[in-house]
């Protein structure tokens, strides 16, 4: 797993150290953002309407389902596993989590989804026919993507719970995951992480499970009216007559293709790594929305594990090293701008050298662009609101 971006400053994991004797400024800054967090309850009371509402229609709906199953007709159904052992169950009844635990107890802890003819499948939900299936672990990298894919609506569920926010985009990435969200009047904060970990971890000891439910398309709108992001993927990419499948897990519940994980209680250890900003679809017309990224394990040790690769790797940043080894600093009267020292020059020079010559192998020519743009440039590109950039 590559090391993100990032160093875990803002972890709410590692306890803050104590402010040293003599420093009133930083006294002075931990006391506002004790107030910061003074000033939004854990929970937002009362809670958005869209709760009770999205549950009501949850709970008709998945009675109507359990309704569809039961009226199933039940044959005998014979399961292959990928080293040729055959099991038999019954259709409509027997689910991946079945076969696995009649393998073992411990496999049927350690696995995170089943894939059902080379499609991902709840482990939960029960198989319609005789069918290949393959049992992921959080090792296999479908079954990781899926474990931060389900640690992202638990972060989701947190956030509708502290901000009150309409939910966006929520998916797993290369490290982690994030979840993306609009909330008026306010931006996310790292003195917001306690309370979004402490939300997460209660949801995890209630082991809130994961259930799915096919819905039309019709009945989706109605579910998500106040969600005009939710909405306009609902009738973007739901085609009209057809259906498709809304996840949920304790009071949240999304539009989602899936799998997840059977329930919450599989996260061992889940931390909030960092937030900033971003706009809806990439896109720097649109509406100005808040992103929250997260890392998440089925066992502790492993976070533990984590921090300490991150904190070697911070050792190993470049900007670190550049100053300590004297190759190159950075001045306020060009922010952002590299000044090389003799030795990064040199550095600098070599590699340049290299590329050209690996250029010139490979038949392409040198082209020289301009080093300032006019800004119009970052704002298509929808970064040049975000904290990236030095003034233009």
């Amino acid at each position: 797993m590559s090391a993100p971006a990032i160093h875990p400053v803002h972890s709410t994991s590692d306890p803050t150290p104590p402010a040293p004797v003599g420093a009133p400024k930083k006294e002075k800054k931990e006391k506002k953002a004790e107030g910061d967090v003074a000033k939004h309850p854990l929970e937002m009371s009362p809670k958005p309407e869209y709760f009770d509402h999205r549950i009501q229609m949850f709970e008709k709906f998945k009675a109507q389902h359990e309704e569809f199953v039961k009226n199933q007709p039940r044959q005998e159904i014979h399961i292959t596993l990928p080293d040729g052992t055959v099991k038999n169950g019954t259709s409509w009844e027997t689910s991946p989590m079945d076969i696995a635990k009649e393998i073992s107890k411990s496999l049927s802890e350690r696995i995170v989804i089943a894939k059902v003819d080379g499609e991902l499948w709840d482990l939960e939900r029960p198989l319609e026919a005789s069918c290949k299936v393959e049992l992921l672990d959080f090792e296999h990298p479908e079954g990781k993507k899926v474990f931060w894919h389900s640690s992202a609506h638990v972060l989701g569920e947190a956030a509708e719970k502290h901000y009150g926010c309409n939910l966006c985009l929520g998916p797993p990435t290369d490290d982690g995951f994030f979840y993306e969200m609009a909330i008026d009047e306010r931006a996310v904060v790292p003195t917001d992480y306690p309370a979004l970990e402490t939300l997460t971890k209660n949801a995890v000891k209630e082991k809130q499970k994961f259930e799915r439910l096919v819905m039309t398309k019709e009945d989706l709108l109605e579910m998500f009216h106040y969600n005009k992001y939710k909405k306009h993927f609902i009738e973007t990419k739901v085609p009209d007559g057809t259906s498709t499948t809304v996840y949920r897990c304790g009071p949240m519940i999304d539009l989602c293709i899936g799998p997840h994980i059977p329930h919450t209680g599989r996260i061992k250890a889940l931390m909030v790594m960092k937030s900033s900003a971003s706009y809806w679809l990439n896109d720097a017309n649109n509406d100005s929305l808040q992103r929250i990224y997260g890392i998440s394990f089925p066992d502790a040790k492993q976070l533990t594990e984590y921090k300490a690769f991150l904190a070697e790797a911070a050792k190993r940043d470049h900007r670190k090293i550049g100053k300590e080894q004297e190759l190159f600093f950075f001045h306020e009267l060009s922010p952002g701008s590299t000044f090389f020292l003799p030795h990064g020059a040199r550095i600098y020079n070599t590699l340049v050298e290299l590329m050209r010559e690996e250029y010139h192998k490979r038949g392409y020519v040198e082209v020289i662009s301009p080093n300032m743009f006019n800004s119009k440039l970052w704002q298509q590109s929808g970064t040049l609101q975000l904290p990236l950039h030095p003034p233009i």
